[in-house]
């Protein structure tokens, strides 16, 4: 499971998406988050997941690494279903037994509720896939700079977001790293009850932490010896420019929302 987290890694490809300003699709992807919640029926759901597909296939990403990205909330989505159905109440009913009921709405709610998740998830991870850690600390850092002026380091701010989610695939494969040395010595993590697992996994946390430590200790040092000063005076290799494409891409982004604005409007709510 620890392997099948693939958020915060950078597939590379020449793809449309992959051509795109960092920060157009930084300024889409927050667009199309708040589009997903604003959905509230059926018809305005799937057209964010016509969306959704027709931006997987245009980045090229294996469907593979899609897959692996839902995998590790599989079970939130189970619980997330399981709640809707059983606790919420409306319209016909499938099943009854004691205090305990599955209704037409319920159904609907989880199965609404499932899908959004999906599409969350998707839209975010494309994000990470398509820009490298260095363009979207520049990204962030451009979006953020009207802060200056209230005297906000727009620099060290971005580069703390971005270096947060690089780390992300690192401390994963230091937590399986870590569990497969513990398991190398008879440790048991896979077998009792809840509060047995949870125990277990102290042995793992205490060295995660330290080698966290020591890896971000690492960096500093790294970064002093490279005579890292944050962003004053600072160059960039390669220039950030709008292209006719971004236009495009923001062109079919509010196409998309307000097609979800009208099919809300003339079609039955479900949440």
């Amino acid at each position: 499971m620890i392997r099948d987290i693939t958020f915060g890694q950078y597939y590379p490809g020449k793809s449309v998406l992959h051509r795109m300003d960092p920060r157009m699709k930084l300024v889409l992807t927050f667009a199309m988050i708040v589009a997903v919640f604003i959905c509230h029926n059926f018809y305005a759901l799937a057209l964010m997941v016509v969306f959704a597909v027709s931006a997987v296939l245009l980045s090229r990403v294996p469907l593979r690494m899609i897959l692996k990205s839902i995998k590790p909330i599989l079970i939130i989505l189970a619980f997330t279903a399981v709640l809707n159905i059983f606790y919420t109440k409306g319209g016909a009913t499938y099943f009854e037994w004691w205090k305990i009921s599955v209704t037409e709405k319920g159904v609907n709610t989880a199965i609404f509720t499932v899908i959004r998740i999906i599409v969350l998830v998707v839209i975010s991870s494309l994000l990470t896939y398509t820009t490298t850690p260095t363009m979207l600390t520049d990204a962030i850092e451009r979006l953020l700079s009207p802060l200056k002026i209230f005297h906000i380091k727009v620099h060290t701010l971005a580069m703390m977001m971005t270096l947060a989610l690089r780390f992300i695939p690192t401390l994963i494969e230091e937590i399986e790293r870590i569990m497969n040395a513990q398991k190398a010595r008879g440790a048991d993590l896979e077998s009792g009850g809840l509060i047995h697992r949870a125990k277990a996994l102290v042995p793992i946390f205490i060295p995660l932490m330290v080698s966290s430590f020591r890896r971000a200790y690492e960096l500093a040092f790294a970064m002093t010896c490279r005579c890292y000063t944050g962003g004053n005076g600072r160059t960039r290799m390669k220039q950030m420019k709008l292209r006719a494409a971004d236009f495009i891409a923001l062109l079919l982004c509010l196409a998309v929302i307000a097609g979800i604005i009208v099919l809300n409007i003339f079609f039955t709510r479900i949440i």
